[in-house]
């Protein structure tokens, strides 16, 4: 994958992938956020199999992502109940 695609798919990923509230909605959001990923890719010249040759389905990426993010969120909750 070019540096460009890279870049484009980090940056991107660090911008619209935030953690979700609820579990349930994780394959559901990560089915959008594929789609505005390619879109927004396609825009900035940058081909689809560019990005999917280095990390494979972009949507499960984005899944994988959504769940640490999630996961994160509920570990920072649990310590902070257990400082109090």
């Amino acid at each position: 994958m070019s540096e460009h695609a890279i870049e484009f798919l980090q940056g991107w990923i660090g911008e619209k992938v935030h953690c979700q509230p609820s579990l349930d909605r994780i394959e559901e959001q990560a089915e959008s956020l594929a789609r505005e990923c390619a879109a927004k890719a396609a825009e900035a010249g940058i081909p689809l199999e560019d990005i999917q040759e280095e990390v494979g389905d972009i949507q499960e990426l984005i899944a994988s992502k959504l769940e640490e993010a999630a996961e994160a969120d509920q570990d920072e909750k649990n310590s902070d109940k257990s400082a109090e």
